[in-house]
Parts: C-alpha cells; sequence; structure tokens
C-alpha cells in the first residue's frame, strides 16, 4: 500500500479486514518517511499499539532525496521494566541484516506463550479503570470491591489502571494518552474487556470501543448482570429484567446496516419502522408489561403485611452492605437454611423467619437485598418494591462488615439509601460483623463504643446474646409468645413460575 500525505502526516485507511487476536499482529509493517530527520514520534508508537502493527519505522530524507537512517521498533510481550515496545538503534537500510518474518513470527510465540502461563479459563479478561479527581480519596479500595464484583461474574482480572486528572475527559473518561497506554496494556496482557469504575454515557462507550477495539461495560453493567444471574424468584427475576431493559433502551444503538432496513411494506402505514425504532418500541411495552407486575406483586405484598399485622407480631428487618453477612446472621437466629455465601449479592429474594428470644417472645426477622454505593438508578427503582417492605418494620438490624477498611463509607451508604426511602427515623440497631476477622478487641470496644453498636460473629451463635436482648429491648412490645398463627415458611418470597 502507498499512502500519500502531507507536512502534517498520513491518513491510514481502516483495517478491520486484516487478522486481528489478542496474541497475533496485524500482518502489516508502516514504514513511513521523516523529512526533518526525526526520530519515532509519539504518534509512531501510538500507532504500533493501537492498530497492533509488525513494526513501525522512520526513514529520513536527506536533501537530495537519498535515504538516511531507518528508526523502527515493535512491541514486545509483558516485561518487569514495564515497556511496551523495543526501539531499535537507527541504521542505514541496506545494513539491516534480519529475517522479519521469522523474527516476527517467534515475537508473536512469545506473546502467545505469556499469556498461556496464566491459565485462565475465563473467556472475559479485563482490566478495570478508574479516574478520580480527588488524589486523597480511596480510588484502590473503590477498584478493588469493581474486581470482586468482576470476579463475581466470572470475569478475569488483570490489571487495574488509575487516573487522576482535575477534569474527567467527556469523550474518553481517562485522557487519550491513557487510554492509548491502557490499550498497549491490554495487548501485552492479552485482556480483552475494559471495565469502568463509573457509569458511563453511550456516546462515551462508542468512543473507548472505537478507539481500542476492545468490549467495554461499566460498573452499573456489572451490578445488572449479577442480579441476573442471582434472581431466582420470579418477583426478582421480574425486577432484575425491569432495570435491565430501563439500562439498555437509551443505549440501543445502530449495530450493523442491517438496521436500517425497513419493516413496514404492503399494507402498513407510510414508509415502516426501522429494526431499531422496532426494538425501542418491543422493550417498551415490555417495561410496560414489568411494571404491571411489579403492581401485582406490591399489592400481594401488601397483604402479606396484612397477615403480619394480624398476627400482632413485631417485624424486624436486616439491611446492610452487600456481603456484610445478613444471610448467615439470619440462619444463626432462627436455624434458618437461607443461601448465605461469601459473595457479593448472594441474596436477592426476601426471606423471613420466626425468631423466637429467651424469654418466649417471638419476631418476624427478614432478609433483604444487600445494598451498594452509587446504587444504579435501575435498580433502585425496579426494587422499590421489595425496599418498601422496610416501611413496615418495628427495627432496623444494620449489619456492618467492620473487618472492612471501607466500613464507614459502606455504613455511610446504606445509611443514605435508607434516606432516600425515607426511612432513615425508625429505630436501628448497628451490628459489627465478622468480629473475629478483627485483630484488635480493645479498638473494636472503642468503635462499638463511638458508633453505638454491638459486635457479634454471625458464624458464633454463643456472641449473638448481647444483640438479641438489644433486640427486646428496642422493640415496642415483646410480650407476645405464641399470639397469632402466622407462617413465616408463607412468607418466604419464592414465587414459583
Amino acid at each position: 500500500m502507498i499512502i500519500l500525505g502531507d507536512h502534517k502526516g498520513i491518513m491510514i485507511p481502516n483495517l478491520d479486514a486484516y487478522r486481528a487476536a489478542s496474541t497475533r499482529f496485524k500482518g502489516l509493517r508502516l514504514i513511513h518517511t521523516h523529512l526533518a530527520s526525526e526520530e519515532l514520534s509519539p504518534e509512531d508508537l501510538t500507532d504500533l499499539s493501537h492498530l497492533r502493527l509488525d513494526m513501525i519505522g522512520a526513514l529520513q530524507v536527506h536533501k537530495d532525496g537519498s535515504p538516511g537512517k531507518l528508526f523502527w521498533a515493535h512491541l514486545i510481550p509483558e516485561n518487569p521494566q514495564g515497556d511496551y515496545w523495543l526501539i531499535h538503534e537507527p541504521q542505514e537500510p541496506h545494513r539491516l541484516d534480519l529475517n522479519f518474518l521469522s523474527f516476527i513470527s517467534a515475537l508473536e510465540d512469545e506473546f502467545a506463550r505469556q499469556q498461556k502461563t496464566r491459565k485462565i479459563d475465563a473467556a472475559e479478561k479485563a482490566i478495570l479503570v478508574r479516574v478520580e479527581k480527588n488524589p486523597q480519596a480511596c480510588a484502590e479500595a473503590s477498584l478493588e470491591e469493581l474486581r470482586q464484583l468482576a470476579e463475581t461474574c466470572g470475569v478475569a482480572v488483570f490489571d487495574t489502571q488509575i487516573q487522576y486528572r482535575p477534569q474527567i475527559d467527556p469523550k474518553y473518561l481517562v485522557g487519550r494518552g491513557k487510554l492509548a497506554a491502557i490499550d498497549l496494556r491490554a495487548t501485552q496482557i492479552g485482556a480483552n474487556l475494559l471495565i469502568f469504575d463509573h457509569e458511563l454515557t453511550p456516546a462515551q462507550v462508542r468512543s473507548i470501543s472505537d478507539f481500542t477495539g476492545l468490549k467495554i461495560i461499566d460498573r452499573t453493567q456489572v451490578i445488572l448482570d449479577i442480579f441476573a444471574h442471582r434472581a431466582g424468584s420470579r418477583e426478582g427475576k421480574i425486577q432484575v429484567e425491569l432495570a435491565q431493559l430501563k439500562y439498555l433502551l437509551p443505549r440501543l444503538m445502530h449495530q450493523d446496516t442491517s438496521l436500517s432496513r425497513l419493516a413496514g411494506g404492503i399494507g402498513g402505514v407510510g414508509p415502516g419502522e426501522t429494526k431499531l425504532e422496532i426494538d425501542r418500541r418491543r422493550i417498551r411495552e415490555r417495561i410496560h408489561r414489568l411494571e404491571k407486575d411489579i403492581k401485582t406483586i406490591t399489592k400481594s405484598r401488601g397483604q402479606r403485611r396484612g397477615r403480619r399485622e394480624k398476627s400482632g407480631l413485631p417485624v424486624i428487618s436486616i439491611v446492610g452492605y452487600t456481603n456484610a453477612g445478613k444471610s448467615t446472621l439470619l440462619n444463626t437466629l432462627t436455624q434458618s437454611a437461607v443461601l448465605a455465601e461469601d459473595k457479593l449479592f448472594a441474596t436477592l429474594d426476601t426471606k423471613s423467619a420466626r425468631l423466637r428470644f429467651p424469654r418466649d417472645a417471638e419476631a418476624i426477622i427478614t432478609d433483604t437485598v444487600g445494598f451498594i454505593r452509587n446504587l444504579p438508578a435501575e435498580l433502585f427503582s425496579a426494587f422499590r418494591a421489595t425496599l418498601d417492605e422496610l416501611q413496615d418494620a418495628d427495627l432496623l438490624l444494620h449489619i456492618i462488615d467492620i473487618s472492612s477498611i471501607q466500613f464507614e463509607e459502606q455504613m455511610a451508604a446504606v445509611e443514605k439509601i435508607l434516606e432516600d426511602l425515607e426511612i432513615a427515623g425508625k429505630p436501628v440497631i448497628r451490628v459489627f460483623n465478622k468480629a473475629d476477622r478483627f485483630p484488635d478487641k480493645e479498638l473494636l470496644a472503642t468503635l462499638c463504643r463511638r458508633f453505638g453498636a454491638v459486635a457479634v460473629s454471625a458464624l458464633d451463635k454463643t456472641s449473638l446474646s448481647g444483640l438479641l436482648e438489644k433486640i427486646e429491648a428496642a422493640l415496642p412490645n415483646t410480650n407476645f409468645a405464641g399470639r397469632g398463627n402466622y407462617d413465616s415458611e408463607t412468607e418466604e418470597v419464592r414465587c414459583k413460575e
């Protein structure tokens, strides 16, 4: 290919037709002239990495038109120095003695060998990306939470990247240079996915994807994917599907030229609808049906609340950050068998059981979906029917993972959601769970006094006596043993399809 440019540069054509793989190069070498005898420029090296070229070379041109030295470079595998490419000493072209086909084949083999040493079975291999305007913020902790979310989805996290900048780039989120470096890093380590610890706009997803050629998703999509896999009841599935559709609707875009075909024809009104318009209309219709189903669920929840009120039993709701140990505490307190895993969002469906106190008093205790910071608006809206159950609770148990270095931020995130639900004024007992993982017992006691909390280990029944006493004292009336005929089994939201 011969490309003519001007004094500013050349326009490289679309290379999508050429081969592309994480362990192979494009099969193209770019050799161009530098009329002012410059070395390889940053733009040259960016083209090398971004286009995955076999090699890039800049040839000097003397005033008489004769060739000077050739500056050339190629990509190299992951290495301790962190270099992305190797720039060779410039030489006159006639002095180069290299079987380049054999050389590039061996280099591709080295890329493939390094990627195989990772022994990763996951199809998705990700780099996590976050932009932070405040250097004092705990960006690493935020990315660690995103790592847990990604791994819960079955994604292998290969690397994390943080950029501190005064303002977020409106097009790429990170700066263009940083994005080029991330793209090159993905090439080195064999990553095929970028996960941003932000909610991306549709335009940003398109821009970043076009620039890197990688699959791009954001934090909200990761959480929605977890919910989609974890929803077990019909109610949970409806809520998750509703959230997914509301997220997808504004992000529908033309994926290929087939979407521009008209679907009208004889008998249609006007020219018909495009495939994209049909998809949008169907999604809106589906959202409308799901919202009607949610209203039906809300009505049935009201009937169950009525049965609870007739039973005369007070209601305790367990709330807290995801993976704080809420389901484990419910199992230990009530000898239930609710699924409890050391994973984010292991519980999506509300579960209730009967709790008997040492003095023969009883109450209904309910486990709820875990909260998370910056809860996606679509999920908050879809799970509103579930969260509104907290309105009827007589007491809230706020479970806090005291072993987390971010327990204060997590505690604040939960209380912010309770405030948004307008139930922040209810009686709350703060419970510092996983106390067995907290090594400094004196500091733990100080924290309990500071936050008015009680420390427990949900796995250890003997540590719960102080919590039970606090619950009994906080409930409006616990002299109701044996009252009513409430059956906690009917309260479990396990509606079969």
